[in-house]
């Protein structure tokens, strides 16, 4: 059985926003952290995404293809995508989820032995913690402060047991969480 694995960069101050071009704005993507970022998606059976990282990737990896890692890892993927305004068939070896979401996840979760791993803490994000279907967050913290922005999911509450807290070579901490399942007793 899959577990669902969110995993996400963010700065030091909670932010979640696409970085600025410098190559990759405040994403540091270097060394033991970058590694552990590529091995999260290395055994992964696939990806879910909401439209907007569905978008984002498949509008920039298959253009990237054969860089010999990232490009070369994530396009065979196969990618679930929880949408409401796409219709399919979908491009980049993408399936389009329709009818009941969170039902259709744990179908994928019961069908697949690797993990299942979405990337982004917006909605789609929100959406899979509400529904406790989430079995992991990954919070690769990078150092640097960026002020105002788009935080973890839109302001929800979440509340989070620590499972590993490690940190890096190029300054990036990993902050490994299982999030409070409803019904869990503290």
């Amino acid at each position: 059985m899959s577990k669902v694995v969110i995993t996400c960069a963010v700065t030091v101050d909670g932010l979640i926003e696409s970085p600025a071009p410098r190559p990759y704005g405040w994403l540091v993507l270097e060394g033991q952290s970058e590694q552990a970022q590529f091995d999260v998606f290395r055994d992964a059976a696939g990806m879910l995404l909401g439209r907007k990282s569905y978008e984002g990737f498949a509008g920039y990896w298959p253009t990237a293809a054969g860089d010999g890692r990232w490009a070369d890892r994530l396009n065979p993927l196969p990618k679930w995508v929880a949408s409401t305004t796409l219709r399919g068939p979908l491009e980049w070896n993408a399936t389009l989820l329709e009818g009941d979401i969170a039902e259709q996840v744990r179908i994928l979760k019961t069908e697949h032995d690797g993990d299942l791993v979405s990337s982004g803490l917006g909605s789609f994000a929100r959406f899979l913690v509400e529904q406790d279907l989430v079995d992991e967050l990954l919070f690769f913290v990078n150092p640097s402060i960026q002020g105002p922005g788009e935080r973890p999911f839109h302001g929800a509450q979440v509340d989070l047991e620590l499972l590993e807290a490690r940190s890096y070579d190029s300054g990036v901490a990993l902050l490994r969480y299982r999030p409070h399942r409803t019904g869990d007793q503290r």
